[in-house]
């Protein structure tokens, strides 16, 4: 009975336990239902506010649009109005000049109307005297043809011979004047012209020597640039291939040679031979290598600096190295480098004053002598060696067309070929450029006369100016005037086809008469 009581107690406490735990729970579900509904609440109150405020929010900005579109729109009114507004000012303007230009036109056409009439006036005035002047006309045409026994015709004729002859005199006067104007004007800008240029490139010569002379630290060493049996001299002689002589002068050797470009090289090579003690015949070979090596260094610096200095665009390396090889190359006592550079910026000068093209005259004056640099080392003249290398190297037609006229044997068909010719002749006479052996010159000179006094009628000729010009005396008797001119013109001829000569020879063919007679 215990046991039972026992049991139903505890199912009844369990029971109890289990109505409390389930209104436990109904009572939690209530709670969270009623919290779970407020916050829906609440969201949905959020919500709306939200999308209250996005609604005023997207109003406002839509109200600011249509405020900023209204505004652009009456911006782009106003400045349509003021276009509008400005040509509608024009357009009264133009209005009021086309009247002011129709008031004038009206005005001219009363002036021209006038002038008409005037003119119909004077018309009939002149057809009036016309008839008037027409039967004096005839009236003194039968008069004269009574007077003189000529009919009308033969002394038309003759008026018109008469006025045919005085009209072509003076045709031959006036074409006379005309053309001592144009030949005097033409000199004066010719003088002007070569003026301005040579004055811009204005610079000093020093005629070059075939020697050089190398100063020793004391005649000892002499011996030893002799060496044993002469085995130091043959050795540098052979690699240099210039003369060493050396002589009773104190301290200082000459080196001997015409070509300057090996001469130079010899006298670099000896002063560091001497320099560093070292001379025999290995040592010799070694030196000469090296400086030759850096004079290939030298010659292309050489031709760059012309380059720069003459503002000339770029060149094929061979014919830069081949214009430094000028710098140690001569014509007559003058540089060639010096004297290339001179040719190209008188040309370039003149072409500018011409208004020719610059570049063409610059670039064909430098390289006018180019064949120079391997005319030692190459058949053929300089002049056919440089028209070779420059179409080989791809220099334009136009500037070896230019080059290939500077010594006449091409007929010059631009500007800047004359410029160049010009100022290769400028370059070459000026005084001091250039210089002559005394054998040489006397045996010039010489022959200067006997080619002037080979022609017939000449009495004497003299050869001045240093060779520069020949004077050339005739018989008057045997040569008149108009022959006298093309004397000089064979004389100048034969000159330029015996005779090699720097510059220009100037050719003066004097005949004088003279009638002398005594009153006692």
């Amino acid at each position: 009975m215990d046991l039972l009581t026992l049991v139903g107690s505890g199912v009844v406490a369990a029971l109890l336990a289990l109505a409390i735990y389930w209104l436990f729970l109904k009572r939690a579900a209530q709670r969270l239902l009623a919290e779970a509904g407020e916050r829906a609440r609440r969201l949905t109150e959020e919500a709306e506010r939200g999308g209250r405020a996005r609604m005023k929010e997207a109003e406002i900005a839509a109200k600011e649009l249509s405020l900023q579109a209204r505004s652009e729109a009456e911006e782009v009114a106003r400045r349509e109005r003021g276009e509008l507004d400005s040509l509608e000012r024009k357009l009264r303007g133009r209005e009021e000049s086309l009247h002011k230009r129709q008031d004038q036109l009206e005005g001219r056409e009363r002036e021209v109307r006038d002038l008409e009439k005037r003119l119909t006036k004077i018309e009939r005035r002149y057809s009036d005297r016309q008839t008037e002047l027409d039967q004096l006309v005839e009236e003194q045409r039968s008069k004269l043809a009574q007077v003189s026994g000529l009919t009308v015709q033969q002394a038309k004729e003759s008026l018109i011979k008469d006025l045919e002859d005085e009209a072509r005199l003076d045709a031959a006067n006036l074409v006379k004047r005309i053309e001592d104007e144009a030949r005097e004007q033409a000199n004066r800008n010719a003088q002007r012209i070569i003026g301005v240029a040579v004055q811009r490139g204005a610079s000093d010569y020093v005629s070059e020597t075939a020697v050089s002379v190398v100063m020793l630290p004391s005649d000892d060493m002499k011996g030893r640039i002799i060496g044993r049996e002469g085995r130091n001299i043959r050795a540098l002689e052979m690699a240099t291939g210039v003369d060493l002589i050396v002589d009773d002068t104190p301290e200082a050797v000459i080196l001997s040679g015409f070509d300057p470009f090996r001469r130079e090289m010899a006298r670099v090579s000896l002063e560091r031979l001497i320099a560093d003690g070292r001379i025999h015949p290995a040592r010799i070979e070694e030196v000469v290598e090296k400086v030759k090596a850096e004079f290939d260094e030298k010659i292309t610096e050489e031709g760059e600096a012309a380059l720069l200095e003459l503002k000339i665009p770029e060149m094929h390396p061979e014919l830069v190295k081949l214009l430094g090889r000028l710098r140690y190359r001569t014509s007559y006592g003058q540089n060639v480098l010096q004297h290339s550079k001179e040719v190209a910026y008188l040309a370039g000068t003149m072409a500018a004053e011409l208004k020719a093209n610059v570049s063409v005259a610059r670039r064909a004056g430098l390289v006018h002598d180019i064949g120079k640099a391997v005319d030692r080392e190459m058949d053929g003249g300089h002049l056919e060696i440089g028209i070779e290398l420059l179409r080989r190297y791809g220099e334009s037609e136009d500037v070896i067309h230019a080059m290939a006229c500077h010594h006449g044997d091409y007929d010059p068909e631009t500007v800047e070929a004359v410029l160049v010719t010009a100022a290769d002749a400028l370059s070459a006479a000026r005084p001091g450029a250039r210089r002559e052996v005394l054998e040489s010159y006397v045996k010039r000179l010489e022959r200067l006369e006997e080619i002037g006094a080979g022609f017939d009628g000449v009495q004497k000729c003299f050869a001045i100016q240093a060779g520069r010009e020949i004077r050339v005396i005739v018989d008057s008797r045997k040569i008149p005037d108009e022959k006298a001119v093309w004397l000089s013109r064979d004389i100048a001829k034969k000159i330029e086809a015996e005779l090699t000569y720097p510059g220009q020879i100037k050719v003066t063919v004097i005949r004088e008469t003279r009638s002398i007679e005594y009153a006692r």
